[in-house]
């Protein structure tokens, strides 16, 4: 009757390793940070498995067999390999990279964010690609399904699977055209809301966190118009009297790379003496990619980008 197979125990690869390399149980247990009791059990039991003596006394010293010769070798190439699949994923090289990121952000984020990674990647990854989508595809299974590798925006869907990191912490102003009356007086509740304003919402909402704040006042602002897209509102912000609204980094804070368009566009951001809640900007990814180095270079480069003034990749 065949005797059952061995158990695989990369521990017994290890330790036949340091045995054949030192020819030493004493030697090899310091080497593995163990007691030569535990070693010397351990090459029994590598004995009785390879059914050879392995090393033998010869005076003061140990010896290999014929067999543990042959073995040096094959040890101590099973025991790179082994290195080599559990070391933790290595740095990669952005210049190697050869791939395409598919993003999904807000008309807004992915503007601010496309130019600045752009000078990123032509820098360091240039054989790299990105692909924005917009707000269209539900994250949290796009994530999961690898249709979207990063979502960036405000991240409203809870999903404990998801990786969020947060980015940003903006504040929301007033834009308006050169030469628009809000802009000639100081900025009051009542005079905000006597304003026509265009609201930005996929969904085609009249309204948000601005009406809240201006019904706590007994105030009701009119919407003149609801767009879907922040780049869409602010340009006709430019060129009418309604009021955009647009986020702008906290007071004191280096000048958020998503106001570049509404400056752009020559828009005045007013401050809106409301008590209004933050917006924080973040990204989401799902946790196969969280190690991975392609993936993790492309949410550094999200983050110099962001987080950078004015967008500078400097």
């Amino acid at each position: 009757m065949n005797s059952p197979d061995p158990v695989i125990d990369a521990n017994l690869a290890v330790a036949l390793d340091a045995l054949l390399t030192e020819q030493s149980v004493t030697r090899a247990a310091t080497r593995l940070h163990t007691s030569p009791a535990a070693m010397s059990r351990t090459l029994g039991r590598l004995r009785r498995i390879l059914q050879d003596p392995l090393l033998v006394r010869a005076g003061q010293t140990m010896v290999p067999t014929p067999r543990a010769q042959a073995l040096r070798d094959e040890a101590a190439a099973v025991v790179r390999s082994l290195g080599a699949l559990l070391a933790p994923g290595t740095v990669v090289d952005p210049a190697t990279l050869r791939s395409t990121f598919t993003l999904q952000a807000a008309d807004l984020v992915g503007a601010a964010l496309a130019s600045g990674l752009l000078r990123l990647t032509r820098q360091e990854a240039p054989g790299v690609s990105l692909r924005f989508r917009a707000e269209e595809l539900e994250a949290g299974p796009a994530l999961r399904d690898g249709r979207i590798d990063l979502e960036i925006g405000s991240i409203d869907h809870v999903d404990p699977e998801t990786q969020v990191e947060k980015l940003l912490t903006l504040r929301m102003v007033a834009a308006v055209r050169s030469g628009h009356p809000l802009a000639e007086e100081p900025l009051t509740p009542a005079r905000l809301a006597a304003a026509d304003h265009v609201a930005v919402s996929r969904r085609g909402r009249f309204t948000g966190p601005l009406d809240t704040a201006l019904a706590e006042r007994d105030l009701r602002r009119r919407v003149a118009v609801v767009l879907p897209s922040h780049l869409a509102a602010m340009a006709l912000a430019a060129r009418s009297d309604v009021v955009c609204l647009v986020p702008a980094a906290l007071s004191g804070a280096a000048p958020s790379p998503l106001t570049a368009d509404a400056t752009a566009l020559g828009l005045h951001l007013l401050d809106i003496p409301l008590p209004l809640p933050p917006l924080t900007i973040g990204m989401a990814w799902h946790p196969r990619q969280t190690a991975d180095g392609a993936h993790r270079w492309l949410r550094d480069a999200v983050r110099r980008t962001l987080r950078a003034p004015g967008g500078s990749t400097a």
